[in-house]
């Protein structure tokens, strides 16, 4: 397990360097840059400007001096915002965007779980039945509908129509719930169905059947033997959901006016903020691989037959 984690480590430290670079040099081949993009600058303040950010100096110097500043977590000021440096916007925003995807992940887990378990149940007693087909083309339609449609829907009918939720703002719980469940639809979806179909495979394994036949019914079946077993494919793709999460936000940040990262990261591309974007999607990155490690960790740990070690890692 030891090789295993350490070999990880080095991973997600490839991983980091490789984004980091990408984003960097893809960042400037973009044309134009953050100052010629607005009104008429005269030439001298413009070169000056370049001069006071570092932009004058060749590309691959400027990328040197920006991974030395990672290291020590200096992400630079703002180009656009001057007096707030990177790290000050990433603090700000971020606790936004990590409570809106924390609840986003607790109501997809939560009740695609509850949801696939039930589907699962009902699909084994009565197969291909009416509500067996119903449930899987419910799933179909909410793994196909993409969040920023599903977001426009419930402001339409939950906002502006029937005035139950507050929108384009952000404040109380209430503020919370329509994005919430628009981030939380498409990966719900998914786990119900991917439960559903682990829970049939589960409910015909010859030790179900063996409980079951020495009195093994109600609350421990379900929970013991049927949820234990079939949840470890949710486990599995738990990273990857979450990370579906975290950067589908962007777009619902700015659909509910929610001031947290993701707002800040669409609005740095647009003004060609250099720092800020660097400083959003190194962060994001890090946040991302971290979520896919604590898995692969778990993983080993919550089923007692996969244990890594040694060269079987």
């Amino acid at each position: 397990m030891l090789v295993f984690i350490v070999r990880r480590i080095l991973g997600i430290i490839l991983t980091l360097l490789t984004i980091t670079t990408l984003t960097f040099f893809l960042m400037h081949a973009i044309p134009g840059d953050p100052f010629t993009s607005e009104q008429r600058i005269p030439d001298t303040v413009l070169k000056n400007l370049y001069a006071y950010y570092g932009l004058d100096k060749p590309l691959f110097i400027q990328y040197l001096q920006y991974m030395k500043g990672i290291f020590t977590l200096d992400f630079g000021p703002s180009l656009k915002s001057e007096t707030r440096e990177v790290i000050d916007i990433i603090w700000d925003g971020f606790p936004v965007s990590a409570r809106l995807g924390i609840q986003a992940i607790l109501i997809a887990v939560i009740f695609g779980i509850t949801l696939g378990i039930t589907l699962g149940i009902i699909a084994a007693l009565k197969q291909n039945g009416l509500i067996d087909y119903l449930s899987m083309v419910l799933a179909v339609i909410g793994i196909s509908v993409p969040s920023f449609i599903l977001a426009t829907l419930l402001i339409h009918y939950f906002a502006v129509t029937w005035r139950i939720f507050p929108v384009a703002s952000w404040g109380s719980w209430e503020h919370t719930i329509l994005p919430s469940f628009a981030l939380a639809m498409t990966p719900l979806a998914y786990i119900a169905r991917l439960m559903r179909s682990s829970v049939l495979e589960v409910l015909e394994q010859d030790y179900l059947k063996t409980a079951i036949a020495k009195g093994v019914f109600g609350k421990r079946l379900i929970l013991k033997h049927v949820l234990r077993n079939a949840i470890l494919p949710v486990i599995t793709v738990l990273g990857p959901i979450s990370a579906g999460i975290l950067t589908g936000s962007f777009v619902i940040e700015q659909i509910f006016g929610i001031p947290g990262l993701g707002k800040y990261f669409v609005s740095s591309i647009v003004d060609r903020d250099y720092p800020v974007i660097l400083g959003t999607a190194v962060f994001f990155s890090s946040i991302l691989v971290l979520l896919v490690f604590i898995v692969d960790i778990a993983y080993g740990f919550i089923d007692p037959r996969i244990r890594v070690t040694g060269r079987k890692s």
